[in-house]
């Protein structure tokens, strides 16, 4: 019987998908990246399938959309013993090994991994029922900046220093690094395990904020990086919820100092794959036979738009990374321009490892895009937080923004937005307006293609009768 290959599974959180060599940053610095973009398939319209870490990272995992696995929110996680692709390949052999962050809120902290190593493994109690609403009840927080910062306060922190999050990345490393001479030459003890084949996630926190790097990092980007100055708050209450206004939150010294770090803290996590990778080929591993993935669980807006953080459907919050490499199972040096999503990586990785995929998964193999065969590919992909849901269709973006409750068991620091009947949807034709300036959902040129994406949003669950009575109350 074939041996079916090992996977190095590498991701981030909340890299932004442009702040790459690869992609044609000229200022960042990302080696490593580069070389597996320039010998690997790059995906230059990848999406999460939520723009905020968990339930973006749990629908990824299970090869679900948000509605389909249970997690629409930041705390929901999926249920326990749900099927998983780390699940999946240890029930055909796989050691399915994971170090660093996984963001799992419930009680099966391990989702289908055999092994975690080292970082961020602590058991969030989120799952107890009723916590969080008593918890809230009896000792609400005071208002003396107890809990999550501003944004504002976020970029005025920014700068030199090491924050708690990048102290777990670097036990991830260390971890992950033991673990790798452990499993593959064990010299104490000359008993590896590397006779089964394995699925290794190296999974870190950075770039994710607080905004933090070491000072020869910070000197270097200071004075390279190119802040998003004189930007206009888009016309939409989500979509500048999280407004930042340089020169009156902060000023555009501080934008510059939090951009610099999010840049070193990127080169950083280059940095880390190298030292995986370089350590695998040490103990005798040839690279070529490994399919490694990299992608993270979505992006960074940086201060484009105005606005900091994720959870928006913009290109720089909902676009990731996603590059694939295997020279043993397909030729590299290619980008890929269908859109696609993170969950559809677990039925990839399936047909790449000849491992059935189980029954009901949204997932579709992206195998034949690495292959080069793009006839048969419907090219639709989704994004969705709560009662928002993004549907893209080749170059355009639709987003229908229905009413949000006012509260979420799950995300208890959740801020409602407040609902507009006359803001319900957003269309972007990013062919002609890349960098999503104009709403063109009114535009009689645009009409056809409208009503369509209004039936494939009713074919998903969403409501829309903006404009009935039961969906004009307005949330404070």
């Amino acid at each position: 019987m074939k041996r079916q290959p090992n996977i190095l599974f590498l991701m981030s959180d909340e890299h932004r998908a442009d702040v790459t060599g690869y992609e044609g940053n000229e200022i960042v610095r990302t080696p490593i990246l580069d070389e597996l973009a320039r010998t690997g398939v790059v995906f230059r319209n990848a999406y999460t399938p939520s723009p905020v870490c968990v339930p973006g990272r749990q629908c990824m995992m299970a090869g679900q959309r948000p509605r389909t696995c249970g997690c629409e929110w930041f705390g929901e996680d999926l249920a326990p013993g749900s099927m998983t692709f780390a699940r999946r390949f240890a029930q055909y052999a796989y050691n399915t090994v994971a170090s660093g962050r996984l963001h799992h809120m419930g009680v099966d902290q391990m989702q289908g991994w055999t092994e975690r190593i080292c970082g961020d493994t602590h058991v969030h109690s989120s799952h107890i029922e009723g916590r969080n609403k008593a918890a809230f009840a009896r000792y609400a927080p005071p208002d003396d900046g107890t809990g999550k910062w501003s944004d504002a306060k976020e970029i005025q922190r920014a700068g030199i220093g090491v924050a708690p999050h990048i102290l777990k990345d670097q036990l991830v490393l260390e971890g992950m690094l033991n673990f790798i001479q452990r499993y593959f030459v064990a010299p104490d003890y000359d008993r590896p395990g590397c006779h089964r084949p394995l699925l290794l996630k190296f999974s870190l926190h950075q770039p994710h904020y607080p905004y933090f790097t070491n000072r020869e990092k910070f000197t270097y980007y200071v004075n390279r990086v190119q802040p998003f100055l004189n930007q206009e708050l888009f016309p939409h209450p989500w979509l500048s919820m999280r407004k930042v206004t340089p020169g009156v939150d902060v000023s555009v010294r501080e934008i510059t100092r939090a951009m610099a770090a999010y840049y070193g803290m990127i080169e950083t996590i280059d940095e880390y794959y190298g030292k995986v990778l370089k350590t695998l080929e040490q103990v005798g591993e040839n690279l070529d036979d490994w399919i490694i993935v990299y992608t993270s669980d979505h992006g960074e807006m940086l201060g484009e738009h105005g606005i900091w953080e994720k959870k928006t459907f913009f290109e720089a919050s909902a676009r990731v990374p996603l590059i694939i490499r295997w020279p043993a199972g397909f030729e590299g040096g290619r980008v890929v321009t269908e859109n696609v999503n993170l969950y559809d990586l677990f039925t990839t990785l399936c047909e790449l490892c000849d491992i059935p995929a189980p029954d009901g998964l949204d997932s579709r193999s992206l195998a034949p895009l690495l292959h080069g065969e793009r006839a048969e590919w419907n090219n639709e992909t989704l994004s969705q937080y709560g009662n928002h849901l993004m549907i893209k269709w080749d170059h355009l973006k639709y987003q229908y923004y229905g009413r949000q409750p006012e509260s979420v068991p799950a995300d208890p620091g959740y801020k409602p937005c407040p609902y507009d009947p006359a803001n319900t949807e957003v269309l972007f034709d990013l062919n002609d307006d890349p960098k999503e300036l104009h709403n063109v959902i009114e535009d009689v040129n645009y009409a056809a293609i409208v009503m369509r994406f209004r039936t494939r949003c009713a074919e998903l669950g969403f409501e829309l009768n903006a404009g009935n009575d039961a969906n004009t109350s307005t949330q404070e």
